[in-house]
């Protein structure tokens, strides 16, 4: 049977930001996209995560959890009034639907395995930089407990560190998504589009584009000041600089 190629939205870290979410989806939508994969952090750090929850609910036929999923839907001890804020706009329901979301997904395109989590192939938690040396992208491939499977992936998908690559080595490819909301490299929406025979397990032509968009910026901003969202002024140096809350590199 010869399947039809198909194209894939990979989405990541759109972090409360509902506009720059919209003008990712609108340009998925005209762009023919029908497939949508998410890879977490839905909330945090942006003024409407509820909105964003329920937007990426409808929009997205898979989603993987993020660390701020994690931590926020966990809740802190002691209390960490920033999460505390952002926890009281999402309600149980939301919260109960982020803790529930899965760490890895699996699937098949082209004849290559793909594997999208959120940091890494240890946890949500674990960070790997572009930066980091081949030893680390190559434990992105390996199954984990964390990760489950019984077939290595040849393709590895994340987000986390806002900063959207791809890279190939031995005969593998890892690619991050970069940030919907919170780009940590151009001030700009960032996705990923993945090409190929979804679900054909015999060899095929594939393809990756990355996506950079233009946003309403000052909009969005104006939201976060309007919420009483706390650290908006950072999340404003943020969204403009690609910097995260003026000082380099944390994430």
């Amino acid at each position: 049977m010869v399947l039809d190629t198909e194209r894939i939205a990979i989405i990541s870290d759109v972090h409360g930001n509902l506009t720059a979410l919209q003008a990712v989806l609108d340009h998925v939508r005209t762009s023919g996209i029908t497939r949508i994969f998410n890879l977490g952090d839905l909330v945090g750090k942006g003024p409407r995560s509820a909105a964003v929850v329920d937007r990426c609910r409808e929009a997205c036929e898979v989603t993987v959890q993020g660390n701020w999923d994690a931590e926020i839907a966990g809740g802190f001890e002691p209390a960490w009034a920033e999460g505390e804020w952002h926890r009281e706009q999402l309600g149980t329901e939301r919260l109960s639907y982020l803790a529930t979301l899965p760490g890895s997904f699996d699937f098949w395109l082209s004849g290559q395995l793909v594997r999208l989590f959120h940091a890494s192939s240890v946890s949500v938690h674990h960070r790997v930089y572009e930066t980091a040396a081949r030893a680390e992208h190559e434990k992105m491939f390996h199954n984990t407990s964390f990760t489950g499977g019984d077939h290595p992936p040849t393709i590895v998908g994340y987000g986390d560190i806002h900063t959207a690559y791809a890279l190939s080595f031995a005969g593998k490819t890892l690619f991050n998504a970069g940030s919907v909301g919170n780009a940590l490299d151009l001030p700009l929406a960032c996705y990923v589009v993945l090409e190929g025979e979804y679900g054909g397990r015999n060899p095929a032509s594939w393809s990756l584009k990355i996506v950079r968009l233009t946003y309403n910026v000052e909009v969005e901003i104006a939201i976060a000041r309007a919420s009483g969202m706390p650290k908006a002024e950072e999340y404003a140096v943020g969204l403009r600089t690609a910097v995260y809350r003026g000082r380099q590199p944390a994430r």
